[in-house]
């Protein structure tokens, strides 16, 4: 079982193709595995073991008469639970859902199932994925696998923990604020913030539309880059529902020279500073980026310590209209939600609201200028590895790391690179410019070659 539950979901795929093992045996082993360790982790909320285990037998016996559905024909799947799922409950972590059942998947779930994946159940995040913890009214919290008493970061760290724990090879979870790259950093995985636009939220708990429409993307984690690479160009492209999203080419990670590129890092945003072994961990990926022949040089992005007043007036600037607009839609009352606190912020007056967009604007317009002769930038993740439950409130500021891409749109992409004195995973992130996935996955993959990546955490050794 171990080799199963190890192996990367893009071997998998070639070795249920090759007939070396069957989708049964696949969806079998990670239903064991889920078994040995959810319990500690309270990562997987709802499972599909019956749904899925049928599943596989009809990928094993359409596989028999030669027929393959698509590049993930029989390889089992979770999805983060503020992504609808049809026939599975799926509740956004907000009680006024508490027992609602989609008649459709979000697009993704749907592209995804088209390509051949399997459901094995959703994995859990706060209320509307609003949080850097991952805990809400439904089903409490995640634990985060390498120390307990941790978290595994939010919002997808429900998908974060799972994944470090192999209880599932590949996940899709949401971005709006770093809600895929902090999770993959605190547990050690990897995944990527597609560029905006890219990849339809048609079914997602945070909607397209309204002031923060920029903000949130889908993405895929896994524990290995080459998945992100096998799983980006199956949920991007346009999707009628969703006005934002543009087919753009998607170029392919393999072909990039990475002697060609121009890189440039820092350690410090100036907004709130990194441990010493997360600066360490940036100027090491650096230095061994450099050993490639590729150029990369240390700079400070100019006006990079605007990104926290920007993204945290931008959040609360309607004093919470939008927030309360969601709970009514999803039928969760005041007195019931987590976000009380989000849904009675005071407002700015629209004086105030035009001023901001403004500075926002000049934000992405200079992030651009600046960005032209470079291909990536490296930086950390966040300030610190992972923290204790309800310790970011205090140290917000410290997420503003990510954050920055969320105002500029680029895609980035998360990988493991170094371990805390304490013994918790510390990636690095790397942003590249807009549509150059291919870039932010393919330096990604050198520095997994260079560091190991993901590494078994005590729970499954």
């Amino acid at each position: 079982m171990d080799e199963l539950i190890h192996t990367s979901a893009t071997k998998l795929a070639k070795a249920i193709r090759d007939k070396k093992v069957s989708s049964k045996e696949v969806v079998e082993a990670y239903l064991e595995q889920i078994a040995a360790v959810n319990p500690n982790l309270n990562a997987l909320v709802q499972l599909a073991a019956d749904s899925a285990l049928t599943q596989a037998k009809n990928m094993d016996d359409s596989l028999a008469r030669g027929e393959s559905q698509g590049p993930l024909h029989g390889v089992p799947m979770t999805v983060k639970d503020t992504l609808d799922t049809a026939g599975v409950v799926s509740t956004w972590g907000t009680p006024g859902r508490k027992q609602f059942v989609p008649k459709h998947d979000s697009t993704v779930v749907a592209r995804m199932k088209a390509a051949g994946a399997i459901l094995l159940g959703k994995t859990n995040a706060p209320e509307f994925s609003f949080s850097f913890d991952t805990t809400n009214p439904l089903y409490g919290d995640t634990k985060n696998p390498y120390n307990l008493k941790k978290t595994p970061g939010g919002s997808s760290g429900g998908s974060a923990a799972l994944l470090a724990a192999c209880g599932t090879p590949i996940e899709l979870g949401s971005d709006t604020g770093g809600s895929l790259r902090l999770p993959a950093h605190f547990c050690g995985i990897t995944a990527i913030k597609p560029t905006s636009g890219r990849v339809p939220r048609t079914g997602h708990a945070v909607p397209f539309g309204g002031i923060l429409d920029y903000f949130t993307q889908i993405g895929p984690m896994a524990r290995y880059t080459e998945d992100l690479a096998l799983i980006l160009p199956i949920i991007s492209g346009y999707d009628v529902q969703d006005p934002a999203t543009i087919t753009v080419n998607l170029e392919d990670p393999q072909k990039v020279d990475l002697c060609k590129l121009r890189g440039l890092f820092f350690t410090d945003n100036g907004i709130y500073s990194p441990t010493p072994e997360t600066t360490m961990a940036v100027e090491t990926a650096a230095l061994k980026l450099s050993e490639t022949g590729m150029e990369i040089e240390e700079i400070v992005p100019p006006g990079i310590g605007d990104t926290f007043d920007i993204v945290s007036g931008l959040f609360t600037s309607d004093g919470g209209a939008w927030i309360r607009l969601l709970l009514e839609r999803a039928g969760t009352s005041l007195e019931d939600t987590s976000l009380k606190d989000f849904a009675s912020a005071p407002s700015m007056s629209a004086e105030q609201i035009v001023h901001l967009i403004d500075r926002w604007d000049q934000f992405r317009i200079n992030m651009n200028k600046f960005m032209e002769p470079y291909d990536f930038i490296l930086s950390p993740v966040n300030s610190f590895p992972a923290l204790d439950p309800g310790e970011w409130v205090e140290k917000w500021s410290a997420f503003s790391y990510t954050m920055t891409h969320n105002l500029t749109g680029w895609p980035a992409s998360v990988v493991r690179v170094a371990t805390s004195p304490e013994e918790m995973p510390i990636g690095v992130q790397i942003a590249a410019s807009p549509w150059r996935e291919d870039i932010a996955i393919s330096v990604a993959q050198r520095l997994e070659t260079e560091f190991g990546g993901w590494e078994p955490p005590k729970i499954i050794r």
